[in-house]
């Protein structure tokens, strides 16, 4: 008889007993008690939780495996490969692009980690409008450019992985950015430039002055509002740079913990008594966010990115324009140019491969006797799908729903005044 094999359970996690159990009831609620504060449902958020809920599930079909050796069959069931909210296909996902980020993309020189922050009143203008996350994103990047030539004294063109967060410690909204940065640039002859120290105060300055501009072309602020923010001791714009990373490895952590995903399972429990969601954070993780099981759903969906937004960007050194033309040895002949791109297609490595590296075990080892398994067939077919996950006996739900809030009875004297509930 086959086994199954699946890397993560999800059904046993606290996001997917709440998601399984209310999600439903958070659609019901959605309009009356979150669109104002979050805007209307976007489709999106409804087609990735259910595709999550999916992960893993042996109703929509799996792929059976094959010892060679001793005839010992496994069944491997198919992932919903969301972007940036399955924890499982996310860890997956976060090994393969670190891996290329590392082997082909990033140069043999020291890289800075740069967090762009933007004050609190200004983050609601990126929260409704999400298309202005890249403008932001851009922003950033011209406010660096502007910082390089005034450090240096010339046109110079850094290497920029940029990544895009709408989420902070407690799930909560705090847009900003995290850009991995080589330390300098190359001029239009090719010579690097090394900058071995950044000013943040400076970057800063310049980074505020790009957001202003950007809200005050879109006429969503006025100068009026300009001059007030401006005025504050502490105006909210800041810039941290003090993450260093000197070699390729060191690079390739600092990117992945930029893509990292918008929450830890390893945080998330529940309240047994009232019936609640916890999420610690914080230095240690010593503090805790206390939430309901909607507000949770609520906080957590509302960073699902739009389709078709792009969260992670790549410009200058390391825009797909300029990799280009160094592959074809054109440097000479063309100016260096910053460019917005997409992310690059990642190119996939076996997935036992990225298995074994995420999860530590090896889907393709026969558990019986050590020998190599292959894949004989992929079962989509419904009809075929039943049959075997009835013989079987598999089941993908959450049986366990999260605790509900105990009431407690309070006896009451008979005649007590209102001071007694006091």
């Amino acid at each position: 008889m086959a086994s199954v094999y699946r890397p993560r359970h999800p059904e046993r996690t606290v996001l997917y007993r709440v998601l399984f159990h209310y999600f439903d009831r958070f659609l019901a609620e959605y309009e009356s008690r979150f669109e104002k504060e979050y805007g209307f449902l976007r489709p999106i958020v409804k087609e990735v939780v259910e595709r999550y809920l999916d992960c893993g599930n042996p109703r929509c079909g799996f792929a059976r495996i094959r010892c060679s050796d001793c005839g010992e069959e496994r069944l491997l069931m198919f992932s919903c490969r969301t972007r940036g909210f399955c924890p499982s296909c996310h860890a997956k996902r976060l090994e393969e692009w670190g891996e290329w980020m590392r082997e082909e993309l990033l140069l043999d020189v020291p890289h800075r980690q740069v967090v762009f922050t933007i004050p609190r009143m200004l983050r609601i203008f990126f929260k409704y409008k999400r298309r202005l996350l890249g403008d932001l994103c851009q922003a950033a990047v011209q406010a660096l450019l502007k910082y390089f030539r005034a450090a240096t004294g010339t046109e110079i063109v850094p290497g920029v992985v940029a990544s895009i967060q709408t989420f902070g410690q407690k799930i909560n909204l705090h847009v900003h950015l995290h850009f991995l940065v080589t330390e300098g640039g190359e001029d239009s002859e090719g010579r690097f430039h090394h900058l071995d120290s950044f000013q943040d105060n400076l970057l800063a300055e310049f980074f505020s002055r790009e957001v202003f501009s950007l809200l005050l072309r879109e006429e969503l602020i006025s100068e009026a509002v300009v001059e007030k923010i401006a005025s504050w001791r502490h105006s909210g714009f800041s810039v941290h740079s003090k993450v260093r990373a000197k070699t390729r490895q060191e690079a390739e952590r600092v990117g992945k913990y930029m893509i990292r995903p918008l929450l830890s399972l390893e945080r998330l429990s529940f309240d047994e008594r009232e019936g609640k969601v916890c999420y610690q954070y914080g230095e240690g993780a010593e503090e805790v966010e206390r939430m309901d099981y909607l507000e949770f759903i609520a906080r957590v969906t509302s960073h699902i990115p739009d389709k078709g937004q792009v969260t992670v960007r790549y410009y200058g050194l390391y825009g797909n324009a300029h990799r280009g033309k160094v592959r074809k040895a054109q440097m000479d002949k063309h100016p260096f140019i910053i460019i917005e791109e997409e992310s690059p297609r990642v190119p996939r490595r076996g997935w036992a491969e990225m298995i074994r590296k995420v999860f530590e075990v090896d889907p393709l080892t026969c558990p019986q006797c050590g020998g190599q398994m292959r894949i004989i067939s992929f079962l989509t077919d419904y009809a075929v799908v039943d049959r075997i996950i009835n013989h079987l006996k598999l089941s993908f739900v959450a049986e366990r729903p999260p605790p509900q809030v105990v009431y407690q009875e309070v006896l009451v004297p008979a005649g007590a005044s209102a001071e007694y509930f006091l």
